[in-house]
């Protein structure tokens, strides 16, 4: 069950833990490598002050994601990170005190088409005085970083990552030479599901960040939805899709979610064995580039990234929410 739109749970873990804890010093920076192992929740992660959940987070510096470092690397003050996503981000926790590891996201009550914040802490660090002892979970948790809290601010360049993508720029602005379009096929809904969703259409987050209609939710299952991925040039669907290449293949490749589906929902689109470059989303030009090899496809969106082939084998394509992939929606 829960096929329509993934089970979300109820409890969040980080590191397996529900109340995980990290203790630092005052000044340190710390390297956190994020990655989301949730079968369907799409996080929006930040560092609040605890005493005020709505105050000015910490400025997060975003290093890395998926297969590689980015060209420059920039500051934020969220990361959203979909199933299967991975971000290294280094934080820098300029005086004591206690900060929430914070999921801020927002939510829909459905019944009155209304927009509601939600925050959910899932770890806090509590950040003290220097008093000249290394902490060991600091320790490993940043190794060596603490002395390098000036260099926070400075934002680097990775020139070795500029000049490997350089090699595929004059590719960027070719014609796609693949297409996919997400969608979704539900066969005898019951009848208040069906009602619900003809008013959802009217309002809905291009990213469902939370499980905002669970009993519907949970009484739909693989034999009333199928989540699809359909190649528009030969009609093929899911396990029918044929793509093969050689080794050296660079395709050009666009993804069109869907927004007149049912229940248009955002997908995580992973790629095994290979790597690629999100080049645009929604006809906006990717200025930072990195190796991605999942990328967040929200509910409405068209999205091309180049897909560099050098792996031989077979390997899935597929949605990474885990009741999509279920239901379907996936290819060799």
């Amino acid at each position: 069950n829960y096929m329509l739109m993934g089970r979300f749970g109820n409890v969040f873990l980080t590191n397996g833990e529900p109340e995980y804890g990290l203790d630092v010093d005052a000044g340190d920076v710390v390297r956190f490598h994020l990655t989301n192992v949730s079968n369907t929740r799409t996080f929006n992660l930040s560092f609040r002050p605890t005493d005020d959940r709505e105050g000015a987070p910490l400025p997060i510096k975003v290093v890395a994601s998926d297969v590689s470092r980015f060209e420059r690397e920039s500051l934020t003050e969220s990361v959203v990170i979909a199933p299967a996503e991975r971000y290294t981000v280094e934080v820098e926790f300029p005086f004591s005190g206690a900060w929430a590891l914070t999921n801020h996201v927002q939510g829909i009550n459905h019944r009155q088409g209304l927009f509601l914040a939600e925050a959910s802490v899932l770890g806090r660090v509590a950040v003290s005085g220097r008093d000249g002892a290394p902490r060991a979970n600091t320790a490993a948790a940043s190794p060596a970083l603490g002395v390098h809290a000036h260099e926070f601010s400075t934002l680097r360049t990775h020139e070795d990552v500029v000049a490997d993508i350089d090699q595929y720029r004059h590719l960027f602005d070719t014609a796609p030479d693949r297409e996919l379009v997400m969608t979704l096929e539900v066969d005898e809904l019951p009848m208040a599901i069906e009602q619900s969703m003809n008013l959802d259409w009217v309002y809905f987050n291009p990213v469902e960040w939370t499980g905002t209609m669970p009993m519907m939710n949970w009484a739909t299952s693989g034999e009333e939805v199928s989540w699809i991925l359909r190649e528009p040039a030969t009609g093929a669907e899911n396990d029918a899709i044929a793509w093969r290449f050689q080794v050296g293949d660079v395709v050009k490749i666009r993804i069109t979610n869907d927004r007149a589906a049912f229940h248009a929902m955002q997908h995580p689109l992973h790629i095994h064995g290979q790597r690629f470059l999100v080049l645009e989303q929604n006809g906006i030009p990717n200025e930072n580039m990195v190796w991605k090899d999942t990328v967040l496809l929200p509910a409405g969106s068209t999205t091309d990234i180049l897909l560099e082939l050098t792996n031989p084998g077979r390997w899935m394509v597929h949605c990474h929410i885990a009741e999509h992939l279920e239901s379907g929606m996936k290819f060799v």
